[in-house]
């Protein structure tokens, strides 16, 4: 099992990031926001999830432990497969996922794509007593070199979304984001994603 990786990142767009690791790149599917995150020609580490099908190996990076944890937990879910669980963390946070978990909430796993309202509600029920709310963690700074809402129309496009509902959604986000989060990629990734969920739940296309 590979369970964490460090090397060069080699290249980064949209869900996944080469790594250089002993000469030989590496693809992981990682979050839009981690994407965004990594330097490329910089050294990074990260944990890793090795995912194991007859006909193909898939890698999966978290920035953190707790991630990590997650992760394995929404796969134990029926009906949740890898992408459908990068899918949740790529709009929750872990505090959010034990936040909402906590209090019941399955809407906030329905907003993000492929969830239904079935899954979304086991989701709660098999999570439940498994996570636990901490602190906040603050201060990671987004490496944007593109503008804010190009890159969050990127990363919408890299989970699935097309460009024609993904760049409007950026657009709107960057808009109705505070002044202090315009500069802040991943706060209004976030956004984009609670509006794109909400229009795919609403019909839009």
């Amino acid at each position: 099992m590979i369970s964490s990786l460090r090397g060069t990142v080699l290249a980064a767009a949209g869900t996944s990031i080469v790594i250089e690791v002993g000469g030989v790149g590496l693809s992981v599917s990682v979050t839009p926001e981690h994407a965004l995150a990594v330097r490329i020609g910089a050294e990074t580490q990260i944990n890793t999830a090795l995912i194991v099908r007859e006909d193909d190996l898939s890698l999966y990076g978290f920035r953190t432990a707790d991630e990590l944890d997650v992760f394995t937990l929404l796969r134990g879910v029926t009906g949740v497969g890898p992408k459908s669980a990068m899918g949740v963390l790529a709009a929750l946070a872990p505090d959010d996922i034990a936040r909402a978990v906590a209090e019941e909430n399955d809407s906030a796993f329905r907003k993000v794509s492929g969830i239904g309202p079935k899954t979304a509600k086991l989701i709660v029920l098999n999570l439940t007593g498994k996570l636990f709310v901490t602190a906040p963690q603050r201060g990671a700074a987004p490496v944007v070199s593109t503008p804010v809402s190009e890159s969050v129309s990127m990363a919408l496009q890299g989970l699935g979304w097309s460009e024609k509902l993904a760049r409007p959604a950026a657009e709107a986000a960057f808009r109705e984001a505070a002044d202090a989060e315009k500069g802040n990629t991943q706060a209004v990734l976030r956004r984009a994603l609670i509006l794109v969920g909400s229009q795919a739940i609403n019909g839009g296309s």
